[in-house]
């Protein structure tokens, strides 16, 4: 009799240790899972701005003088320097859509001499003085790398003389003319309030005539065109 109850005993023991035992696995935790990775920092491009750009200009173009039919055409360079300001407006993760205006000074010009039929001599020289212009960008972003195009208008104040150098005449006269403007260029940003951009732009002027006193029912037309080429710095507010 003793036996069996102890038999028993050892069996309630066994039950009783085995239902602890799985009570403890019921209700143990299942690990936390590991956090998701930190999503990656994104750019804001949006913002006033402003700032400085220098790099250089090649202008290439045609001083006609109509009575003599002397032409002065030529490619030349110069360096060209100033300041920009604009705003962008970041309208989607990766897209950008801005305003600029900019304004450099220059000291591209040129000077050439042509021997017309009767002997004499011209001498026809061109000089830019200073170029602006307002555009409208449009970009694509890749966090602090921006990829734009832009294209608007531009002013340019152009300055021609033509010199007779048998006689001794000269004529000279300055003008502001615009025209088109296409552009592209690459901005990084240094820091969320500084950036940095490396552009092209290409300038297509109309032409401007005026009259000379070279001789009776003279004129003189200028045509310009201009590539530039400059890198900028920008403080974004």
């Amino acid at each position: 009799m003793k036996g069996r109850w102890g038999s028993s005993i050892a069996a309630l023991s066994v039950m009783i240790s085995s239902g602890a035992f799985a009570a403890d696995l019921s209700y143990r935790k299942a690990p936390l899972p590991p956090p998701p990775p930190p999503l990656p920092l994104v750019y804001n491009w949006t913002g006033f701005y402003i700032g400085g750009n220098l790099g250089g200009g090649w202008a290439g173009g045609t001083l006609t003088d109509h009575f003599t039919g002397a032409s002065f055409t030529g490619n030349h360079s110069g360096f060209i320097g100033g300041g920009q300001v604009g705003y962008n407006w970041q309208v989607a993760p990766q897209f950008v859509l801005g305003v600029e205006g900019m304004f450099d000074g220059t000291d591209i010009k040129s000077s050439n001499t042509v021997t017309i039929l009767n002997g004499n001599v011209l001498r026809g020289s061109t000089k830019t003085d200073w170029i602006s212009t307002v555009a409208a960008r449009f970009g694509y972003a890749a966090n602090n790398w921006l990829f734009y195009g832009k294209g608007g208008g531009g002013w340019v104040q152009n300055s021609a003389t033509v010199t007779d150098l048998t006689t001794g005449l000269s004529v000279s006269n300055s003008n502001t003319n615009s025209g088109w403007l296409a552009g592209a260029g690459i901005e990084y940003g240094l820091t969320p309030n500084w950036t940095m951009k490396l552009e092209y732009d290409h300038l297509g002027l109309s032409n401007w005539t005026r009259a000379s006193p070279l001789f009776v029912g003279d004129t003189i037309t200028l045509s310009r065109r201009i590539d530039m080429v400059t890198v900028g710095l920008n403080y974004k507010f």
